[in-house]
């Protein structure tokens, strides 16, 4: 491999023209390592031909892309893309050959025996919860759902470190879109990598990214985390885009109650580091609480010892009866979550604000 992780991806003041229609203009964007970045925007605002640019399917006019501080232009181009992932809408299976063959075409080329591709091809049927008995149906034998999925695995052969996906889910019907959405989310916690997808779907780019760049006419209109770009859109389009305009128009009437959710998972005994973690995980939390004022991060007991009490944390608490704007400023400022406290100082419930945005959305 190129590249064995990814530090970041930069796209250096990158245009691209066709004759004197500019499909992308002076972009600047940075992808962190190991997150999900979402490319938003109408038609032709140049998502994709910006998603084109980094595995070199499309060569800038002018700037330049950069992965890992490496001018990719400086790389052959077939390598490369055998260093990246690529999902697209249509799939592009090989209707003459079994799914098994498919997955493993790359690695076949790269001159892996077909024992080793059997069993990478298991694993990934395995990752993105297909039957191993579907290795040897041909891709017209599957749902448009189940082709989905192997186009993902095929992408994954090689493992590569970024991952590109323009409107992976775009032409699935509603119900099975929403599914495979919240697969994905499961498999990219799972895989860590960094990824690079492409959708004119809103609800999607908030439930899937970590930060959301909106693209119009070309150009980067604004760039951030879902509740930054609900809270302080740069300006109207980015309201339009986002609803959030039309959405929170009453946001000023909704108090805190309305959309905490209840303590019982998040409240946790002083107990031993290990059997927290045995709890935490059990109960699929990143966080518990102690009291109504200290609360204890998943994060922070990993690899120690002794009582959780000793990595406890001071946190923020609002009543049920408070205004959840007020809840939301202060979630923007410290974090994820605060917490919901009864007048006796019981412990109600708690405030997430990614469940928040997508009540709202």
């Amino acid at each position: 491999m190129i590249f064995k992780r990814i530090e970041d991806v930069v796209l250096e003041n990158v245009s691209k023209r066709y004759g004197n229609f500019f499909a992308v203009r002076e972009l600047n964007l940075t992808v962190e390592g190991g997150e999900l970045l979402a490319l938003i925007g109408p038609s032709g605002s140049g998502k994709t031909t910006t998603l084109r640019m980094i595995n070199r399917l499309v060569e800038p006019d002018e700037g330049r892309v950069l992965i890992n501080g490496q001018d990719i232009s400086e790389i052959d181009a077939v390598r490369l893309r055998r260093n990246i992932g690529y999902v697209i809408q249509q799939i592009g299976l090989f209707p003459h050959m079994k799914v098994w063959e498919n997955i493993g075409l790359i690695p076949k080329l790269e001159g892996w025996e077909e024992e080793k591709i059997r069993q990478r091809v298991d694993e990934l049927l395995k990752l993105v919860d297909l039957p191993i008995e579907f290795a040897e149906r041909y891709p017209w034998q599957l749902s448009g759902g189940q082709q989905q999925r192997v186009g993902l695995a095929r992408a994954l052969a090689l493992n590569p470190p970024l991952l590109l996906m323009d409107e992976p889910f775009g032409a699935l019907d509603p119900i099975l879109r929403k599914q495979l959405q919240e697969e994905f989310a499961r498999i990219k916690e799972e895989l860590g990598k960094t990824i690079v997808f492409v959708t004119h779907d809103v609800e999607e780019a908030f439930r899937l990214g970590d930060r959301i760049a909106i693209m119009n006419e070309g150009r980067l209109v604004q760039v951030g985390e879902p509740e930054e770009l609900i809270i302080n859109p740069a300006n109207e389009f980015v309201e339009d885009i986002t609803g959030a305009r039309r959405k929170f128009r009453h946001l000023d009437t909704l108090k805190v109650k309305d959309f905490m959710i209840s303590a019982e998972k998040y409240l946790i005994q002083n107990m031993e580091v290990a059997e927290a973690l045995k709890e935490f995980r059990k109960r699929g939390v990143e966080v518990g609480f102690l009291d109504s004022g200290r609360a204890v991060f998943l994060k922070d007991i990993a690899g120690r010892e002794g009582k959780i009490s000793e990595y406890a944390r001071e946190v923020k608490s609002f009543a049920p009866s408070d205004s959840l704007v007020s809840a939301l400023l202060e979630l923007r400022e410290s974090g994820e979550f605060v917490g919901v406290v009864e007048e006796k100082g019981e412990v109600a419930g708690v405030l997430l604000s990614n469940e928040i945005l997508m009540r709202l959305i």
